[in-house]
């Protein structure tokens, strides 16, 4: 018999159930359709904090969380022995005109407090903004080392290797599988519209989003926000870059113009991208919650069951931090999540 049975097998059902499992409770993982098959299997996987300004307790989670990502991947792969391409490499953003670098260097002076010396926000100019290049009508670039990227897919894989090895977890396709013990309910979007059909009104929705994979070698490097894209290079001589939102769709899975248009801006902002082959295109929907925040914390009138659901674009930055509060009140019954986080704030 289980204690946990968490349902489904993206990034924060893996993460929820990893935090259980260190702390003694027997899990069980379901997914009607595998390992990482919805959002949690993009190919972007960038880890970048929210603007160091009107802080909110979504942004001091997710400082939290991304502090915690270097030693819980380093965790993690150290187990599985498998590669989660998470790295804290940082973020060149250029600034576009001077009301850009005004706000820009107030946010340099707001990071030093709000960040508490863990990380740096700093206005830099070309010679100092490392990695790929991109055009800044000012000549000034923002350039932050708290942001990370992961690998998303192989991120999944090495924490789903490291359940399997260090508390004999098992991912067991399908949904006919009885649940055990207490339930937690990780299933993306999909949930999202259960949840709302169970409480009679809409608490999220689905976004569309398509994003491409690239050849080019620039493992090491920042990533770049620019244009309005993020341009992340990783680890195995890719970078990828991403990513459209659609709020209205047909086909989930499906790529189309869109997803080339995407191509061509990233080319067009980034020059060393210009010749650089695309191996892959990739479309899925991601979770978002009517908040915006990641929604956690008890079903409402079903006993024994939970939701970790949203965390619409910062899914894997946060994912450390929610296994932990999901673990203290799935284990223990205590609640440590944050106000405006919880499923009746999107009532």
């Amino acid at each position: 018999m289980a204690d946990v049975t968490v349902m489904g097998a993206g990034i924060f059902g893996l993460s929820v159930a990893w935090a259980c499992a260190r702390r003694g409770a027997r899990v069980r993982i379901l997914d009607a359709r595998g390992l990482a098959a919805g959002s949690s299997g993009g190919v972007v996987g960038a880890l970048a904090p929210h603007v160091p300004e009107n802080w909110n307790a979504k942004k001091e989670f997710q400082l939290d969380s991304l502090l915690m990502s270097e030693r819980f991947w380093e965790e993690i792969d150290a187990v599985s022995g498998l590669s989660s391409g998470h790295a804290r490499l940082g973020r060149v953003q250029p600034l576009a005109d001077d009301r850009a670098v005004d706000l820009a260097r107030a946010r340099e002076a707001s990071a030093r407090d709000l960040w508490r010396g863990a990380a740096e926000w700093r206005v830099v100019d070309a010679g100092a903004a490392p990695g790929l290049r991109v055009h800044s009508p000012t000549g000034l670039y923002v350039w932050d080392d708290l942001t990370g990227r992961a690998a998303p897919r192989a991120a999944c894989a090495s924490l789903m290797r490291a359940l399997e090895r260090a508390h004999g977890a098992a991912l067991e396709i399908g949904t006919k599988a009885p649940m055990q013990g207490r339930v937690v309910w990780a299933t993306g979007y999909e949930g999202l519209a259960d949840l709302s059909r169970a409480l009679g009104r809409p608490v999220g929705s689905g976004v569309k989003g398509q994003s491409a994979v690239l050849r080019l070698d620039a493992q090491g490097a920042p990533q770049l926000f620019a244009g309005g894209l993020l341009i992340v290079p990783h680890a195995d001589g890719t970078v990828a870059v991403g990513s459209t939102s659609e709020r209205e769709f047909d086909a989930p899975g499906s790529v189309d113009e869109q997803c080339d248009a995407l191509i061509a801006r990233a080319r067009q902002v980034c020059p060393a991208l210009a010749k650089a082959p695309v191996l892959a295109r990739w479309a899925g929907v991601r979770p978002r919650a009517q908040s915006r925040a990641p929604m956690l914390g008890a079903w409402p009138d079903r006993p024994g069951h939970f939701v970790a659901n949203g965390g619409f674009k910062i899914g894997f930055g946060v994912a450390p931090k929610v296994g932990e509060v999901m673990a203290d009140l799935v284990l223990d019954g205590r609640d440590t999540i944050p106000d405006g986080f919880r499923v009746e704030d999107n009532l």
